[in-house]
């Protein structure tokens, strides 16, 4: 009987340091997208430490800190190839978040700022790269997922608007995109994720595409911080071989 109760206060002392852990910091995994229009979306993995409840530690999501740089993407480039949309014909991105910063009340009412910082660089005529490529334009990108709008002009006029990220959902036009929570009683911890999505109004004087729509998708999953699985696993161990023992006598 001592025995089980040693090893059972070493699975509590386990989990319960576990929890303390976590309370602070909760590592993620996840993603940074950017859809423009019917265009194959800009990617971008990363992963990193965010501060979760202000270190409240688990339940429902109130707050999160990002820090700046998790999600890096650099000479990424991609061929628009749709006649519709000529000059244009052809996109380079190079970009990282900045640093994110969001509170709510979970569910459709959690958001925040969060910037892309970095340049998408509009090739004109030919692909980017090409040697044909005789202009380009370059779009700052810091307005996406903070607000405000910044313009660029020459061959083809382009003006973008940004906003803040929310779980609920956004709109251009008639086109929506949806962010959300799960599992809606505990994101604030391992295995909760969240999405936030942000619309990217994009206005030009190509007579066809004088509004093109876009969305910027941000998903985040919480891990267990490494030390944090050790310690677990040292309890889970302790009460499995406490069982290998009992059952052999």
């Amino acid at each position: 009987m001592r025995k089980l109760l040693g090893v059972l206060a070493a699975g509590f002392l386990a989990m319960g340091i576990a929890g303390q852990a976590q309370a602070v910091n909760l590592g993620f995994t996840g993603g940074l997208a950017v859809q423009i229009a019917t265009l194959a979306p800009v990617v971008i993995p990363g992963a990193g430490t965010a501060v979760v409840n202000g270190s409240g530690g688990a339940g429902h999501l109130t707050g999160l800190q990002v820090p700046g740089g998790a999600f890096t993407l650099t000479g990424f480039a991609l061929a628009v190839t749709d006649p519709a949309v000529f000059p244009i014909a052809g996109i380079a991105v190079d970009a990282t978040n900045g640093a994110g910063s969001f509170a709510g009340s979970g569910g459709a009412g959690f958001g925040g700022q969060m910037p892309i910082n970095g340049i998408a660089k509009v090739c004109l005529y030919a692909a980017c790269g090409s040697t044909y490529n005789i202009s380009n334009l370059s779009v700052p990108l810091n307005v996406v997922g903070v607000g405000g709008a910044v313009s660029v002009m020459g061959a083809v006029n382009l003006t973008v608007v940004g906003a803040p990220w929310t779980t609920g959902t956004v709109a251009i036009g008639t086109i929506t995109a949806m962010g959300g929570v799960s599992p809606l009683s505990n994101t604030g911890a391992p295995s909760g994720s969240v999405s936030l999505v942000t619309p990217i109004f994009i206005s030009t004087n190509i007579g066809a595409f004088a509004v093109v729509p876009a969305f910027g998708f941000f998903n985040l999953h919480f891990v267990p911080e490494p030390g944090t699985l050790v310690l677990l696993g040292s309890g889970i161990a302790g009460l499995v071989a406490f069982g290998r023992s009992r059952a052999r006598k």
